[in-house]
């Protein structure tokens, strides 16, 4: 299987659409660490001691009752086959008496079998679902103290996979697994035991069937393994391809891209497609083979059982029981087999999970400091920084911002301005130099009271399913619904707010679109000013609105920034006339610096800047 050119697999007939052409695919990546994932799910599911033990008590006596029942209904065979030879030779008679309370004492085995084995499922399913559980809480958990460096080069579809898809995965692979493992192990040591009970030789028989079964698991299982992996792998990337599609479907149509997209889509699908056909069609021929190798023995049984009978080694009732053995002793074989296809499983998407929550976190200092006074004083001090160690983004930054100054940043498309606002909140780190808030190096701040020190509204605004009220109040949940209105109307949104039906109890649907561009950056603004920090960052606030709209918003944000640190990006120059102090970036320098006034009196690039919008204008 290892080489591609000589595995022959049925490709997908070609539509306009999610299934495409097949593409070539390398062998997958097997497992970095089967037993250390395993150690470390152990861990979990150690937490539920007491339920598992009970689950196994129980699965152990469902399975002892269950494999006593073969050894008496033999009995009943062999009492009833003396009883009909005894009646036609004229010495006796069957025992019907005895027969039938036999036959009630097996039913009552098998219904404490089965009560047995409900009782076990009950258990396992409840660990399972709490081990989910636990696992999607320290997900939603990690994803709040993963570095925005982590999201770079993870889709949004791959961590959802992990949260939603591998995690089921996990439960219900656990509880397959578990149960499987315990009642198969438990029902071929019982079995042997009562075949031992009966004939030494038919089951020396039947034991010779295990070398080939342990064989064939294993070679199944190293080479089913790696693709198990993968195929949670791609199904990761396919979730981050659809919901990018998903939500870009206007862009998409508009420049005319969705056979790119399908094409890219394909691409990945077909991946998937082999990796999940490769890895179900191994985990496919496991039972079949195990069958064979357990027919083989179940052969074996019935030519030496025979033999024996004629020899009179063996009762008629030895010889049916023993048959039903067979069958139990070659089923939980056949159900290990089936238990490694689903371990693998559960091992690639428990792997994939562990791996999140082993992600490196946001550094947070065990002294870390919170001032008391927050004025809103803000400095970089030589900053140098760059995504990546190999391209710098930000040179040799120098700013002071004085509490209450409006600062105003401006420059071409990659000149870094954003990023300045992310090492502002610490989203990233300065690579050399320092930025100090209120005086404090950012790195030995506590995180959360950093970013409690800015409010923010940015060119893409973010909204989130629920009513308007709960949209602006997400600043500050202990605001009152006044308070919140009153934000409302200083960010000039309250007008058109009452427009809508409900109003304040307006429910916003997912992604906001049920509002308008210029709505959404309104309701994003107001949410800033209900909450009320000592500094602001304003990335391109009011680039994604009509002019109208603009100039309706302008005198709300300046009464806003009023006795507030500010941090303004802009594309529109006319915005930040009343900037206290302009910084014009280009490639991560400051190249000019100075007032509106100024600046244009040095006719430089800003100068140039600011006059061609204007005779874009006009």
């Amino acid at each position: 299987m290892a080489d591609e050119t000589k595995t022959q697999i049925p490709k997908p007939t070609r539509q306009r659409g999610p299934m495409g052409r097949m593409g070539g695919m390398g062998r997958g990546e097997k497992a970095k660490d089967f037993k250390g994932t395993m150690r470390q799910l152990l861990g979990y599911i150690g937490q539920h001691k007491i339920a598992v033990f009970a689950a196994v008590a129980f699965a152990v006596c469902s399975v002892i009752f269950n494999i006593v029942g073969p050894k008496v209904l033999g009995q009943v065979t062999t009492k009833l086959f003396e009883g009909l030879v005894a009646k036609v030779n004229g010495t006796g008679d069957v025992d019907f008496n005895w027969i039938a309370k036999t036959l009630g004492f097996l039913l009552c085995l098998y219904l404490a079998s089965s009560a047995c084995s409900l009782i076990q499922g009950w258990l396992m399913t409840g660990v399972t679902q709490k081990i989910c559980y636990r696992m999607r809480k320290e997900i939603a958990a990690k994803i709040a103290v993963v570095p925005m460096s982590y999201f770079n080069g993870h889709s949004k579809g791959d961590v959802l996979s992990r949260i939603t898809n591998d995690v089921d995965t996990l439960g219900q692979s656990l509880n397959q697994s578990v149960t499987q493992l315990i009642t198969s192990i438990t029902q071929i040591i019982g079995v042997l035991v009562m075949m031992l009970s009966i004939s030494l030789p038919l089951t020396g028989v039947t034991v010779l069937t295990l070398p080939a079964a342990a064989i064939i698991l294993m070679v199944m299982i190293h080479f089913s393994q790696p693709y198990f992996r993968e195929q949670q792998q791609v199904l990761g990337t396919v979730n981050g391809i659809i919901e990018e599609d998903f939500a870009g479907q206007n862009v998409i149509q508009v420049f005319d891209r969705a056979e790119a997209s399908i094409e890219e889509f394909d691409k990945e699908n077909d991946r998937l497609f082999i990796s999940g056909w490769r890895s179900q069609f191994l985990s496919g021929l496991m039972m079949p083979l195990m069958s064979l190798v357990g027919n083989m023995g179940y052969v074996g049984v019935v030519v030496v059982g025979a033999q024996l009978a004629l020899t009179g080694n063996a009762t008629p009732g030895d010889i049916q029981s023993f048959i039903q053995y067979v069958r139990n002793f070659t089923q939980p074989v056949q159900q290990l087999g089936n238990v490694s296809n689903t371990m693998q499983s559960m091992a690639a998407a428990t792997e994939r999970v562990f791996e999140f929550l082993a992600a490196p976190e946001e550094e947070q200092k065990v002294d870390a400091q919170i001032p008391e006074k927050r004025p809103g004083h803000v400095e970089f001090d030589h900053v140098k920084f760059g995504y990546t160690p190999d391209k710098t983004i930000i040179h040799d930054f120098s700013c002071e911002a004085q509490p209450g100054q409006t600062i105003a940043i401006v420059g071409p498309t990659g000149a870094g301005k954003t990023t300045l606002i992310k090492l502002l909140q610490r989203f990233y780190d300065v690579d050399d130099g320092s930025l100090r808030v209120e005086g404090i190096d950012v790195r030995d701040w506590d995180r959360a009271a950093l970013r409690g020190e800015f409010a923010m509204v940015l060119q893409d605004t973010w909204l989130f399913n629920g009513t308007i009220r709960e949209n602006i109040r997400y600043g500050r949940p202990d605001a009152s619904d006044a308070e919140v209105e009153a934000a409302a109307r200083a960010a000039r949104c309250d007008h058109f707010i009452h427009t809508l039906a409900g109003g304040y109890d307006f429910m916003i649907n997912e992604e906001g679109t049920n509002l308008s561009q210029g709505q959404r950056q309104l309701v994003t603004i107001a949410r800033a000013i209900l909450a009320d920090r000592p500094a602001l960052i304003l990335d391109e606030a009011t680039s994604n609105v009509d002019t109208r709209t603009e100039e309706l918003i302008q005198r709300a944000m300046d009464a806003l920034m009023q006795g507030r640190t500010s941090f303004v990006i802009a594309h529109r120059l006319s915005t930040i006339r009343n900037a206290d102090v302009i910084l014009v970036i280009r490639d991560g320098d400051i190249v000019e610096k100075g007032t509106h006034d100024e600046l244009l009196a040095q006719g430089g690039f800003y100068a140039d800047l600011y006059n061609s919008q204007f005779d874009e204008a006009a």
